[in-house]
């Protein structure tokens, strides 16, 4: 079994060269480091994403709230599909912003972000969640020929699925896919654990990567994987756990 120490380290590296190339090739904005990149190209990849069937028939759309996916976003809400966003850091008791095409007021572009989210959109729980037909998530790396992601390390994406998949709205069945720049799919195998989820699609401004699933998606909550301190911050968790203990 891998040193969770050397995980770590082989994740950090991992993150730091694909930080490093993009800010070399200014491919994303300065200050890159410790975030999701906020690409260039990132209008071009959602665009691809749109063309693949996964997202046509999808209606139901779980997307990260990063700049990077903004016109990921953007284009469900034009498209009138039912979109779901994590409140920053799941520090609600109900984890997860409703954006309903249909019913908001205020314009796309501001209901899309995090911040005007906070400001228009309600709060719902797992429990009151559709199923989600399509996922869409940031990524810092992805492996080029298996699909494995890595983040940008605080753990929040793994935390957002394994409470859906605990719900029953995230399934085997359900499509993964991320966009990034070209820059971040790596072709070195990356490290990884067993709460973290690979994706099944990788879309670039300039192509498409599919991937079938090498290992099981996490079988949602990882109580040995959650740390004591995120279940003190994070009250969906905590609830989550006490009715899996039932």
């Amino acid at each position: 079994m891998t040193n969770p120490r050397d995980l770590d380290y082989a994740k950090h590296a991992a993150r730091q060269h694909v930080w490093d190339l993009l800010e070399r090739d200014n491919a994303a904005p300065s200050g890159v480091h410790g975030h999701i990149p906020d690409f260039v190209g990132k209008e071009q990849a959602a665009a691809r994403l749109a063309e693949h069937d996964q997202w046509k028939n999808a209606s139901v759309i779980k997307c990260n709230p990063d700049r990077a996916q903004l016109p990921v976003r953007l284009r469900a809400l034009h498209e009138g599909k039912l979109l779901y966003m994590a409140v920053p850091k799941l520090a609600t008791a109900k984890p997860f912003y409703l954006l309903d095409p249909a019913t908001l007021t205020a314009p796309f572009d501001i209901a899309a972000t995090s911040t005007g989210a906070a400001d228009v959109a309600p709060l719902v729980e797992p429990q009151e969640m559709r199923p989600v037909d399509l996922v869409v998530c940031g990524s810092v790396a992805i492996g080029r020929h298996d699909g494995v992601r890595i983040g940008k390390g605080a753990g929040y994406s793994d935390l957002e699925l394994a409470l859906l998949s605990d719900a029953g709205l995230i399934t085997d069945n359900t499509t993964i896919a991320t966009t990034v720049h070209d820059l971040q799919l790596v072709g070195d195998a990356l490290p990884y654990d067993e709460h973290d989820f690979s994706v099944d699609l990788a879309i670039t401004p300039t192509g498409a990567l599919a991937f079938t699933p090498t290992r099981p998606r996490p079988a949602g909550i990882l109580p040995g994987k959650v740390r004591p301190e995120q279940f003190r911050a994070i009250p969906a968790l905590a609830q989550a756990t006490r009715h899996k203990d039932r």
